[in-house]
Parts: structure tokens; sequence; C-alpha cells
């Protein structure tokens, strides 16, 4: 394996520290900003929104410029929002660097996903992929509860001080390490939005809009859920944190040994109601730490296991122009984290954070319909997604 491969995967393991961490630390930073816990979940969202609309522009404009370069100018760009938020004095300049590190962030993750293919022989290339996506899932076990201990250690801004440390760290390897990487033509934004012609295309990346939605509708608001339902303090916090990071991954070898073996459609179609039963039965374990850990297990298991099983259906479905589906799926993922975080802070201002995981059940009820027309034979024969490109 070529060695490139981790320095792209510690590159995303930084991006993807920076997503989620606000999730675990968002009451204290409402209290420091004086905001609310919706107005501080508004971080998550705004940041999942513009990683998800910056992708695609992004690598659209910059195609013609050298792989490394863009890499540093990128990790500098994403240096400067993280010292944004650590210098922060109020909300709307925190706003400010979460929407630079999130629009930086999205392209980096871009370049990392398809810098690897020319690094590797193609016989290594889906395991290259796999080292890179490994990244983002070492942040979300190691990352978030390194994040939440220093948060409730030193203060909020305490990880984004570590986050910049590990950029600038990143950018010394990409700068002695990476070596030059010819540019490739991005996808068009035209061609991506002309495959959603294909309804079983369309309604697939609406499920994973509408599951990672309902998901995050819970999930952006864990912290307070264990703080004023289950009356933990910051260390159980990071413990709870770093069991769920250990089952998502877990659950995501899982999810793609189910595909396999039973097929992505009733894979995808047994993990989302199988989810969806779990985030019905949360509120309803609170009595119990243990019984609510086992849940939760299961629910965090589960939440990974559908992403391998959704990309090979993805490939099933339109096998011609698997890149772009890969590109569309990655928006759809983060419009999805936008929606929920969205909702589940109107949910937790307007309601009860006791609410947030039945909110989101609902939304996976919806999601499991969706995945259920993207399955389901028409009348006539959909459009192919080579002629939906034309």
């Amino acid at each position: 394996m070529n060695k490139r491969v981790y320095l792209l995967a510690i590159v995303s393991f930084v991006v993807g520290m920076v997503e989620l961490i606000i999730g675990g630390l968002l009451d204290l930073v409402a209290n420091d900003l004086e905001v609310s816990l919706g107005q501080a979940g508004f971080l998550m969202t705004v940041f999942s929104l513009a990683f998800a609309i910056a992708a695609p522009i992004l690598l659209t404009v910059t195609q013609k410029v050298d792989r490394k370069r863009l890499t540093l100018i990128t990790l500098a760009v994403f240096l400067l929002g993280n010292v944004i938020a650590v210098f922060s004095i109020n909300y709307s300049i925190l706003l400010v660097g979460r929407i630079i590190s999130a629009s930086s962030g999205s392209l980096l993750i871009a370049l990392c996903l398809t810098m690897v293919p020319s690094l590797v022989d193609e016989k290594y290339r889906a395991r290259a992929l796999s080292v890179v996506f490994m990244g983002v899932g070492a942040s979300l076990v190691l990352g978030i509860p390194i994040g939440l201990m220093l948060g409730n250690a030193f203060g909020w801004r305490a990880p984004f001080v570590l986050i910049s440390i590990l950029t600038i760290i990143s950018m010394a390897g990409v700068h002695f390490f990476l070596g030059s990487i010819p540019p490739k033509p991005a996808i068009p934004i035209g061609m991506l939005l002309r495959t959603l012609k294909n309804r079983k295309i369309l309604f697939a990346q609406l499920t994973s809009i509408i599951f990672l939605a309902g998901y995050l509708t819970f999930y952006g608001y864990l912290t307070p859920f264990l703080k004023m339902k289950m009356g933990l303090d910051g260390t159980w916090v990071s413990i709870v944190y770093l069991i769920f990071g250990v089952a998502a991954v877990a659950g995501g070898g899982i999810g793609g040994m189910l595909a396999d073996r039973f097929g992505p459609k009733t894979t995808i179609l047994s993990v989302i109601s199988i989810f969806g039963v779990s985030m019905f039965l949360i509120p309803i374990t609170t009595f119990s730490l243990p019984v609510f850990l086992i849940l939760l297990v299961i629910y965090s298991m589960l939440s990974w296991a559908i992403t391998p099983a959704m990309q090979s259906f993805l490939i099933e479905l339109s096998p011609e122009a698997s890149d772009i589906q890969q590109t569309l799926n990655n928006s759809a993922v983060h419009t999805g984290i936008a929606l929920g975080s969205m909702i589940g802070g109107i949910v937790i201002e307007q309601a009860s954070v006791e609410l947030n995981p039945i909110i989101g059940g609902v939304f996976i009820i919806i999601a499991l319909m969706t995945a259920f027309l993207s399955m389901a034979k028409s009348g006539r024969e959909d459009y192919s997604s080579q002629e939906t490109m034309k």
C-alpha cells in the first residue's frame, strides 16, 4: 500500500473531527456564548449544509489546479476556520468559522477520495479508499471523545486548538510527502443532477437524506439528552461517545458483510426497520444506564451498517456512473445531517429533548417508505443512468 494513502487518511481524520464535535459541546457553547441549545445546534446545521453544497462546486471550480497545491491551500483555509472558532468572541463569528471549515473540509474529503486512485494500483483501489474512510471513522471513535474530554476540562475552544495543531501537522506532511498529483476533470454539476431523472436513484438518494435527518435529530443532541434525562456528567458523556464510536465502526463492517451475504436491498430495508424501532425504544430505557447502553450500541451499529449497503445499491442501480452516485450520496448525507440537526434544535427548543428520538423515529419510517419506492418495480422501465447522463 502506498504510504501516501495513510497521509490522506490522517487528513480525513482531522476533517472528520470538526463536523459533529460541536454536538458534544452544545451546552458548553450555549452557556459561554449566551445562546440557546437550539442556536448552538444550528452550528451543526450550517456546517453540514455548507459541506453538502460546497464539495461539487469547489471541485468543479478548482479542477485545473495541481492536487497537492490545492490540498495545501485548502488545509490553510481549513486552519483559518478553526482559528476563527478558537478566538470567536460571539456566536456570529463562530458561525462564520464553521462555514469556512465546512466548505474547505468538504473539498479536502473530496480531494482525498479522488487522489487515492492515482496513488495505488487498481487491485488495491478499494482497500485504499477504505483506509481513507477509516480516517473519518477513527475521528468518531477517538477524536470526538478526546475532544469532549478536552472541552470538559479546558472549555469548548480547546478541541478546536487541537484540530488546528493537527491541521498544521497535516500541512507539513502534505508538503514533504504527498508529491505532485496532476488534476483530473471534475464531474459537471449538471451531469450529477441529471442522473436523478432515474426514479430509483432519486428515491435511493432521498432515503439517505431522510435516514440521516432522523439519525441526527437524536444523535446531534445526544449530550443534552444524556445530561438532562440520564443525569450523566461530562466524563460519562465522553465514555458513552467512545462506546458509540466503537460500535458504529463495527457496524460499518457488519453492514458490508450483510450486504454481501443477503444483498443490499434486504440489508437496507432490515437495517432501517430495526433502527427505527431502536429509536422509539430509547426514551423508555432511561431508567437504567446498562439497558440504555445496550440499546445505544444497537442503535450506533445500525447507524453505520446502512452505509456500505446503500453504496452497493447505488452502484447496482448505476454501475456505469458509480463515481457520480458516490459524489451525490456524499452531498445527500450531509444534507440529511443539516436537516436533522436543524429539526432536532427546533424540537429541543419548542418541546423537550426526550422527544428528539421519537421525532427522529418518524423520519426513519419515512426513509423506509422511500427505500421501498426506490426498490419497487415501476409499470414501465425507468430511464437508464446512461440515458439520463446525455
